[in-house]
């Protein structure tokens, strides 16, 4: 019977961060990767926080394969056939330690496999999870490529569709509400082509949201990032909206349009995409987290639902390394104590509480709920747009005052409307 300390399934950056920690700390660690190599089947709109996991892993980021870091900040709101941009810029943003940057995953991952292969982990690509071995109620292992694999600890971290969770009974499947389905493409250019055209300077990066027409008004929106010598260039939009929208909408067809829309196809001209992806997020929230432990068993990364969409920002990177890492701390705790049960792995809980992981989640459980409102993805970025096409009008005669041409945009009953809108906002 072939038995390690711990089992890992998935090879995403939960996964890792819990294969580094456990390796360095002398564990024997066996990591079950479905892809062909760590982050082959990966996909994220590549921007990853650093300030909340840089002391977890403090050895790594001067090595790590790091794009650009962001020092420019934007979002667009998209009607129809105009939009408005809003920039931020801010000398702390351009200060080192930087806050964050933008990566792709296929190189950061491989690179991070790499790492943990280093500290003694053994990594299997190619193949798949099919079961997990259970001795009286416990898990004890699990069967991959026909061979039956035992460990004191499994831990699932197989993305957002864990079945390997589900088959611990830590969850169930998920409701469409709390999905949402990404396509990317990598858009190759060169590094002074892309300085040139975002405004920036050295290893200066650029990241911007868009939201409204971009999705046709349904819930989620687009993402550019721009890398050392490409861009990131997607779309999420909500599962269920795609389900229920009339008329029905072809989620690629989206980023199709998104790239031949005139403020985009000035941005990517000349590139030629690289690659291209598409994948589900967990977009739930607090309220939708599945249950972290078990008998033998954690769960960690997407396949526990650590993904947080507020509108302005797109976070998950962070929260599979660091629910990776405090998945390792509660293994190592539970071999001193000898003890793997249910009772010796809640300590991963207590980790996360006391974690930015769960104060985060806590912080903006409201978020989806908030944002599951048509208005803001519809009706406010024709309205906008809609406004600031007559305030920068110049006609051929008189121009209307200011305020009578903003007032017909923003009468009693719409102001009514926007009040309730802005109470479910002010909830994020």
């Amino acid at each position: 019977m072939e038995k390690f300390d711990v089992i890992i399934v998935g090879a995403g950056l939960a996964g890792l961060a819990a294969a580094y920690t456990l390796a360095g700390e002398g564990l024997e660690v066996l990591v079950l990767e479905r892809g062909d190599y760590p982050g082959a089947k990966n996909v994220t709109g590549g921007r990853l926080y650093l300030n909340p996991v840089r002391e977890f892993f403090p050895e790594l980021w001067k090595k790590a394969p790091l794009e650009r870091f962001i020092s420019h900040e934007g979002v667009t709101i998209m009607s129809r056939e105009r939009s408005l941009t809003i920039n931020y810029e801010g000398d702390e943003l351009r200060q080192e330690p930087y806050q964050s940057y933008s990566i792709l995953r296929a190189k950061f991952d491989r690179w991070l496999a790499k790492q943990a292969e280093r500290k003694g982990a053994m990594l299997v690509d190619k193949t798949r999870v099919d079961d997990l071995i259970k001795e009286d109620g416990r898990v004890s292992g699990v069967v991959a490529g026909g061979d039956e694999l035992y460990a004191d600890v499994v831990i699932a971290c197989d993305g957002v569709l864990s079945l390997v969770a589900e088959k611990a009974g830590l969850r169930q499947p998920g409701k469409p509400e709390d999905f949402a389905v990404g396509f990317k493409e990598v858009i190759e250019l060169d590094k002074t082509v892309i300085n040139e055209r975002f405004g920036l300077e050295g290893d200066e990066g650029l990241a911007r949201m868009f939201m409204g027409e971009v999705t046709r008004g349904k819930f989620g929106g687009g993402f550019l990032y721009t890398n050392k010598d490409s861009i990131s260039l997607g779309l999420v939009v909500g599962i269920k909206d795609l389900m229920q929208g009339q008329p029905a909408v072809q989620a690629p067809l989206l980023l199709d349009e998104f790239k031949q829309r005139p403020e985009i196809a000035v941005l990517i001209k000349g590139g030629e995409t690289v690659e291209y992806s598409a994948h589900a997020i967990p977009e739930g929230g607090y309220k939708a987290l599945s249950k972290l432990f078990g008998d033998g068993i954690l769960v960690a990364g997407d396949a526990a639902g650590f993904s947080m969409n507020i509108g302005v920002t797109v976070r998950g990177m962070e929260y599979a390394l660091a629910s990776g890492y405090y998945a390792a701390q509660a293994v190592i705790a539970a071999k001193k104590a000898e003890d793997f049960s249910v009772r010796g792995l809640a300590v991963y809980q207590e980790l996360l509480n006391q974690s930015f992981v769960m104060e985060d989640f806590k912080n903006f459980q409201e978020a989806p709920y908030a944002l599951d409102n048509p208005r803001i993805f519809q009706h406010y970025p024709e309205m906008l747009g809609n406004m600031m096409r007559d305030i920068y009008a110049v006609p051929a005669g008189p121009k209307n005052r200011l305020y009578p041409t903003i007032k017909q945009y923003l009468g009693l009953g719409e102001l009514w409307s926007m009040l309730g809108d802005v109470r479910k906002v002010m909830k994020i």
